[in-house]
């Protein structure tokens, strides 16, 4: 097989691979900004309109069904017009979400704008993570993607601080979308200022991005089931823990930024390791190792959680499933990358994202659903103990890639 070409593609200048790392980064800094800011508005704004805690759980999981249906054919996208093209779309199509979330009131314009915006997320993010899995390997690369990890840490730590001020300041949502707009458009224009490769795109066919081709990925390649088992423990968790943790907190009689700063603190603490994530693996004994204790840390912090009633308490754990999130996610991204071909990487990378946002609008609903029954308890404690069983699944599939090499 003829193996795909870069269209037209110029000599890479010295300084084009930290030029498009820092724009990437910026960019998606911006577009988890707003990202997060929705995780404390968005549950504000459905309890102002008296949704039900199910009826909360379709609108916080509708952000995800658009890109759990188009992640794959997007993965084909990002690899024929380069990254550039589809990072700027994205935070337009986010800005106008968020436009119609301001325009039009109620659960229409809620529920519209979250399809909308959890798609341009998605082309932004397979966009990022496409150009970086092409400046690097091995260390190098984990230190790349701890790095823009952290750049997003950072975004989400800001954003739900702003939105529990804001909220706090205005005394309910009001304008605050209006905000998010003009932050998602910084976004957008920042991706111009990519260069080099991140502008051009690669001859692929179907047969090497569409669904078939990652059917066959993840039947053959231990290293992307390994990927995917990662990215739906860490992402369970995460979509639990970022959309029910303002409602619980909230039940509590906590102030809307009291609310923001305990939100903000699991991406505080993701932050602050990230960049020293290539050294945690070192010190614990590689990434098999790293990856189990990064599970068991986020399995003991959701499945206390729904127990703990004081604040300090409340951070410790949102402290756990920060270490164990800041570990996972660029972990995942790691082992996807050196487990494919380069021409494969976006239709891979499109597969990941759409078993995360799977996870991600799935999680949301069956939380809802045994919250309506049992109460915030048995909730937060069932969440836990499913992260135990797929770090169970995780163990056997490196047990299989260890026979295998």
């Amino acid at each position: 097989m003829k193996k795909p070409t870069l269209k037209n593609a110029p000599k890479r200048p010295a300084n084009e691979a930290g030029q498009n790392f820092v724009a990437v980064c910026v960019s998606l800094t911006f577009c988890f900004v707003v990202y997060s800011m929705l995780l404390v508005t968005v549950p504000v704004y459905g309890l102002e309109l008296g949704a039900s805690p199910l009826m909360l759980g379709v609108i916080l999981s509708s952000q995800f069904l658009l890109p759990f249906l188009l992640a794959i054919p997007l993965g084909g996208v990002v690899a024929r017009h380069g990254g550039r093209v589809t990072l700027v779309a994205g935070g337009f199509l986010m800005a106008a979400g968020l436009l119609l979330m301001q325009l039009v009131p109620g659960y229409y314009g809620l529920i519209g704008g979250q399809l909308l915006i959890g798609l341009a997320q998605l082309q932004m993010v397979l966009s990022a993570q496409t150009i970086i899995s092409s400046l690097a390997s091995g260390s190098k690369l984990e230190g790349y993607f701890g790095w823009y990890s952290t750049w997003l840490s950072g975004g989400q730590v800001v954003g739900p601080l702003m939105a529990g001020a804001w909220i706090h300041w205005a005394d309910g949502v009001n304008n605050l979308f209006l905000v998010m707009a003009g932050i998602a458009l910084l976004g957008g224009i920042t991706g111009l200022s990519l260069t080099g490769d991140a502008t051009h795109g690669m001859a692929v066919t179907g047969k090497q991005t569409g669904f078939r081709a990652q059917a066959s990925l993840i039947r053959r390649n231990t290293g992307v089931q390994v990927s995917i088992a990662i990215t739906v423990a860490g992402m369970f968790a995460l979509g639990v823990f970022g959309s029910y943790l303002p409602v619980y907190l909230d039940s509590l009689n906590m102030s809307a930024v009291m609310i923001g700063v305990l939100v903000s603190l699991r991406s505080a603490t993701s932050m602050v390791i990230r960049p020293f994530i290539p050294r945690i693996i070192g010190v614990a004994g590689g990434r098999k190792q790293a990856t189990l204790l990064a599970l068991c840390a986020i399995s003991v912090g959701l499945a206390c959680m729904g127990f703990a009633g004081h604040v300090p308490v409340i951070a410790l754990l949102s402290i756990l499933v920060g270490l164990g999130g800041g570990l996972t996610q660029p972990l995942s991204m790691v082992v996807l990358a050196e487990s494919v071909e380069r021409e494969q990487r976006s239709g891979a990378l499109g597969m990941r994202l759409m078993a995360n946002r799977a996870v991600h609008f799935v999680a949301p609903l069956v939380f809802g659903a045994v919250l309506g029954l049992g109460g915030f308890g048995l909730s937060f404690g069932l969440s836990g103990v499913f992260v135990v069983l797929v770090a169970a699944l995780l163990l056997r599939l490196q047990a299989q890639q260890a026979t295998s090499l």
